[in-house]
């Protein structure tokens, strides 16, 4: 089975200003160790990049840049999206394909939007699905603070079974990846 480790988001617009998203600082390590262990077992490392019409995240901008503290390598894969949707009107599905992915771990930002979104949809398109549960997050909102939000996704995209593949909520450093 041929795995791949996808980063949504994890851009300085929305990790850098104050509020910071929960565990911004731990979530990032989080992420910098499940890119390191990917690479170690030449799992491919991709990191989604949202970019907006206009904006902090408008592409080029500063905000629109990778957050400076992830650990990226130069053979690290950047796919360009423009909806919460990593898959939809992007190079996504033919990367994982080139590659022969089966399966996906996802990671990022922000757990109700972006993150939902992708695992929703790698799993319609058939993919098995590895969600590292301590390496997602998000701002706190008006009906809910980041943890409960995180915790609900956690909790909630694993039962759903309807999609046919399995979908997996797993502390990061439970994840194994398989060289």
């Amino acid at each position: 089975m041929s795995e791949a480790l996808l980063i949504i988001d994890v851009q300085e617009a929305l990790f850098r200003p104050e509020p910071r998203p929960a565990d911004a600082d731990l979530t990032v390590a989080r992420i910098n160790a499940l890119a390191r262990q990917a690479r170690e077992n030449a799992v491919p490392v991709i990191y989604i990049q949202h970019a907006s019409p206009a904006g902090e995240l408008a592409r080029g901008t500063p905000g629109w840049q990778l957050l400076r503290e992830l650990d990226r390598h130069a053979g690290d894969h950047v796919v360009g999206k423009t909806t919460a949707d990593s898959f939809l009107r992007t190079e996504l599905a033919d990367l994982l394909q080139r590659l022969a992915v089966s399966r996906v771990t996802i990671c990022g930002y922000a757990s109700e939007f972006c993150v939902d979104t992708t695992v929703r949809q790698a799993a319609a398109r058939g993919y098995e699905v590895v969600l590292a549960a301590d390496a997602h997050t998000t701002h706190d909102k008006p009906h809910a603070d980041a943890a409960a939000i995180r915790t609900h996704h956690n909790m909630t995209l694993p039962a759903i079974s309807s999609f046919g593949p399995r979908i997996v909520a797993v502390p990061s450093a439970r994840i194994r990846f398989a060289a």
